[in-house]
């Protein structure tokens, strides 16, 4: 019996045990429960907790190159002060953000801030990954950024021709996939405006459905040869793709469908008509994109930095708000912002900022969160977290938690290695409502 037992892999050996319990002591409730809502409940992080799968959709907001806390969202008084101006916030809960991001603070009662955040590394490729994956960088692995750790629990979107995960102003190295599947990678898209490449045949309908087929006559044999996950996934990337040309969602990428008011109210930068893309295709059924822009390492001038990237910032993201909140979208989808690390609480020579991880700021908005709501602070000086220290794994644990993702639940890579979402970050289930 024990031998039988141990023959199996783990999710059939813990339903032999459930059963047994069930057939033993007359237990009903337990075979009731899946794997992911045990875990997840074993940590208080589960079902029945405060915005557990409430968001639908995320929109990640990722501002490469490291972005000043001290001159967004915590601007301070004393001599860590930046140039800008600080400004009232429109919420009881913030008090002030920086003075580059007027619009914003009109919209502050959308937003929770965390406002002490801290890392271990102040370099851009190191802390990108750990922001992005929740796992410091490895040489023997890759690991899966959140949008694919959602296809893996969730699966994928029903009903929806689209991807299921999208990079835009995609630049900079991403984890993709990581140890899953290659057909869950996101799909990039270099540059807003033009929307998705090479998606129309270069042939007639009838020359390029002759040479699909005689693709597939060429790997038949192959295929049938190597019955491995990795061929799957290849076989599987061709289909979804050869889907997707034919399909009618593809609209959902072309933004000359919407009006120049629209365009212009998110500004008609890369990152503004970015979020316009990405509004569009959480509205088209997508569940994770992200949004990157870059410019946030500002060891020059900061005031010159700020007064680009901030209006930048401040009009984009409010215009996404604001869009989605009028469209009905904002309590299903989560808006977030990070960046890798902070800023140098000390203006240098240079009047710049330096690599900072010891304290910065993200942004969670709608999703189930708290409205005009900032967690944790740092001290006077922004130089360290003074209260509720928030690591980057709790902050992709509190995504994770938020999408409905069991945070907890252990999942065995190709490899035979044990990994969790966020590396057992623990979701901030204070920010949610």
């Amino acid at each position: 019996m024990k031998t039988e037992l141990l023959r199996l892999n783990e999710p059939n050996r813990r339903q032999f045990m459930l059963n047994t319990a069930k057939t033993a002591l007359g237990v009903s409730l337990l075979p009731g429960l899946s794997s992911k809502m045990m875990a997840a409940e074993s940590s208080g992080s589960g079902p029945g907790t405060p915005g557990f799968g409430k968001a639908k959709h995320v929109i990640y907001l990722w501002m490469s190159g490291g972005m000043t806390h001290l001159d967004t969202f915590d601007p301070k008084t004393g001599s860590t002060k930046g140039p800008g101006e600080r400004i009232k916030a429109k919420a009881e809960g913030i008090d002030f953000l920086g003075g580059y991001l007027p619009k914003l603070a009109e919209n502050a009662n959308k937003l929770s801030i965390i406002r002490s955040m801290s890392s271990k590394t102040g370099v851009h490729e190191s802390g990108t990954y750990i922001m992005k994956t929740g796992y410091d960088p490895r040489t023997t692995i890759v690991h899966p950024c959140m949008g694919v750790w959602a296809t893996h629990f969730l699966g994928r979107i029903k009903d929806v021709t689209l991807p299921d995960s999208v990079i835009v102003n995609s630049g900079s190295a991403y984890p993709g996939a990581g140890f899953f599947p290659t057909s869950m990678s996101p799909i990039p898209i270099s540059n807003p405006e033009t929307g998705l490449q090479n998606i129309t045949p270069t042939t007639d309908n009838t020359m390029f459905g002759k040479r699909i087929g005689l693709m597939n006559e060429f790997d038949s044999s192959f295929r049938k040869k190597f019955q491995t996950e990795e061929v799957k996934a290849y076989t599987e990337f061709y289909d979804e793709t050869l889907k997707l040309m034919k399909s009618e969602d593809l609209k959902a990428f072309d933004l000359t469908l919407e009006s120049a008011e629209t365009r212009d109210k998110y500004g008609r930068s890369s990152f503004g008509q970015g979020c316009l893309l990405a509004r569009r295709l959480v509205e088209s059924g997508v569940r994770f994109v992200e949004v990157q822009m870059g410019g946030w390492d500002m060891h020059n001038i900061i005031d010159n930095g700020m007064t680009n990237n901030g209006a930048t910032l401040d009009t984009g993201f409010s215009a996404l708000l604001l869009d989605l909140e009028a469209k009905g979208l904002l309590e299903s989808t989560l808006v977030v912002l990070g960046s890798e690390f902070g800023r140098t609480p000390d203006i240098n020579e240079n009047d710049g900022r330096d690599h900072y991880p010891l304290a910065y700021s993200t942004v969670l908005a709608g999703g189930g969160v708290k409205r005009g709501f900032a967690y944790g602070a740092t001290d006077k000086d922004g130089r360290r977290p003074a209260d509720k220290q928030t690591s980057p794994q709790d902050f992709l644990a509190t995504v994770g938690h938020a999408m409905g993702l069991p945070v907890d639940e252990v999942v065995m890579s190709p490899s035979n290695r044990p990994f969790t979402v966020a590396d057992k970050g623990v979701p901030v289930l204070d920010i949610f409502a």
